[in-house]
């Protein structure tokens, strides 16, 4: 069976936290123009202390990174031979990596034009492409023992070379065709920690709006799991919300009169019932889409990310993971943790699944957090999905012994351009 590479890491109760006990359980338009005074105060924060950036940083550099975007998008094509990626580097300043060859000179001008600083490298994408692809064909031919150490790839664009996440370094012996590749350290699984018992409480609901980072419990097949909620957003049939696939413990009846209900949370109690799961997905990308009962779905009608119980973040629009870019998460469990995207278009291996075409972050995500949101400036980015420190109980100590073992801190997603590609006339509230 073909193998795709990817990393193991593991799913965050954002990663989900198991619940013990009987289970009674489009694209978007251009953003409107936002002032720093529409970032929260938490969030403000936050950029501070975890990227020392101002809020008119984090702005500038959001727009930014979606100009390099869009060139990405031309340049891919109508410089194939020389185009080796966009970034922003660690002053913000927008980067375009071309590599030498009959189109640099025009590809050179193009970005200078567009107001993007030229680095030369060695290798265009193509060429970078065509060692994944290389390793993947040399990987197909070995045996298990050495195939299985491999659990995630990813083009490293600022250093222009392959990253191979292994499980022992020391198990890995790369052909002399493939000596450039760097190989680093893959975190095993992880398993979501036990939390208290849940149960339905009559009378509970709450009048007021529910955001993107607030808290939820799914019940389902007799599991209960604790998530963020993701963006908020709406299809032809009215209100959603996007969150992780993981979070549904009955991802099979998705949709059915049998899909996992969702609660709101509050603290360890359960409050009003407030849907169901009417999709989910696990294999390549990890979403969900819940569909709010009649008497919830008002609550859902509104554009706001927040850490639970603050003031709001408006969501202007969507953005695409572009590498250097400043991202902050906010979930139930660790509420606005911010840091920049460290890959793009990347494949990770989680359990026996494999999140495709995800992005990483070197942001602290524990249990609880999964689902919740990413974003960039007031742009929605992804959905939270696995973490290599979730079984941690603070974000310092995360942060502490990943660092004895030559790591740090990594919060995978899906991008939220990818779920409203595969799901027609599914659009993110903006208003």
């Amino acid at each position: 069976m073909r193998r795709s590479f990817a990393r193991r890491a593991a799913v965050i109760g954002s990663a989900a936290a198991l619940l013990i006990g009987p289970a009674a359980l489009v694209a978007q338009a251009d953003p409107a123009p936002v002032q720093t005074t529409d970032l929260p105060a938490e969030l403000v924060e936050a950029l501070d202390r975890d990227l020392q950036i101002s809020p008119e940083r984090f702005l500038q550099d959001a727009a930014r990174s979606q100009d390099l975007a869009r060139f990405a998008e031309t340049a891919r094509e109508q410089f194939a031979a020389v185009f080796a990626g966009v970034w922003l580097d660690d002053q913000g300043t927008a980067t375009v990596g071309l590599a030498e060859g009959e189109q640099f000179d025009e590809a050179r001008t193009s970005a200078e034009d567009a107001g993007f600083a030229v680095q030369r490298t060695e290798d265009s994408e193509n060429a970078l492409n065509d060692e994944l692809k290389a390793l993947n064909d040399w990987l197909e031919t070995q045996p298990p023992a050495i195939a299985d150490v491999v659990r995630g790839v990813a083009i490293d664009v600022i250093n222009n070379d392959i990253i191979v996440r292994a499980e022992n370094v020391a198990g890995i012996e790369l052909p002399e065709f493939l000596s450039g590749v760097r190989v680093l350290f893959a975190p095993v699984e992880l398993t979501p920690q036990p939390a208290a018992d849940l149960h339905p409480v009559a009378g509970n609901a709450a009048p007021d709006a529910l955001l993107g980072g607030d808290a939820y419990a799914s019940l389902g097949q007799g599991t209960g799991l604790r998530c963020s909620l993701g963006f908020n957003a709406e299809d032809n049939r009215g209100p959603v919300n996007i969150t992780a696939g993981h979070c549904d413990p009955n991802r099979a009846q998705a949709g059915t009169d049998w899909a996992s209900d969702v609660y709101q949370l509050n603290g360890e109690t359960l409050g009003q019932h407030l849907g169901s799961f009417e999709k989910t997905s696990l294999d390549d990308s990890d979403y969900a889409i819940i569909r709010p009962t009649g008497q919830a779905e008002s609550r859902f009608e509104n554009n706001g990310v927040r850490v639970p119980g603050a003031a709001p973040l408006p969501i202007t629009g969507t953005a695409d993971p572009i590498v250097g870019t400043p991202v902050c998460k906010s979930g139930l469990r660790t509420g606005y943790s911010c840091g920049v995207v460290t890959a793009a278009s990347q494949n990770v291996e989680i359990g026996h699944r494999v999140l495709q075409n995800g992005f990483s972050t070197n942001l602290c995500a524990l249990q609880g957090d999964s689902g919740g949101t990413l974003v960039t400036g007031t742009l929605a980015m992804g959905i939270s999905s696995a973490s290599n420190v979730g079984q941690y109980g603070m974000c310092e100590i995360a942060s502490i012994v990943s660092g004895l073992l030559g790591e740090s801190p990594e919060l995978f997603a899906t991008p939220i351009n990818s779920i409203l590609a595969d799901n027609p006339g599914l659009k993110i509230r903006t208003s």
